[in-house]
């Protein structure tokens, strides 16, 4: 069953190496939960906040060991007034044995602050 994986973390200035080191950390944390390997995934979408425009985070998921087939695809987040700035947000399209509820989903930094009804569930 294909399932979207869900995730975001947030960056304390918009750098390219804090883009690239912060992507590719909550991507490794979202694949280490949910026990997937690049083989078993479709896609991934990554969107950003517009305050984010140094780097394409895209290039961190095409950088890790395994990941460089792997579809990825970068756009800006809607600008609506009051949403957290400097977000980094991920949607991996994966083969899971696992039921939608058991997903994984993973919010690191200030990002917790977006779904905390699933944080450490």
């Amino acid at each position: 069953m294909i399932r979207g994986l869900r995730g975001a973390i947030t960056i304390t200035q918009d750098e390219p190496q804090q883009v690239w080191q912060e992507t590719a950390k909550l991507v490794q944390a979202i694949a280490e939960a949910n026990q997937i390997v690049a083989e078993q995934i479709t896609s991934v979408i990554i969107s950003t906040t517009p305050d984010i425009t140094s780097a394409f985070p895209a290039r961190a998921v095409r950088e890790m060991e395994g990941w460089q087939f792997v579809p990825v695809m970068c756009m800006h987040e809607m600008n609506v007034a009051g949403a957290l700035p400097l977000c980094i947000r991920v949607l991996i399209h994966a083969e899971v044995a696992v039921g939608q509820q058991e997903v994984q989903h993973i919010y690191l930094n200030d990002a917790i602050k977006l779904r905390p009804d699933l944080v450490n569930r």
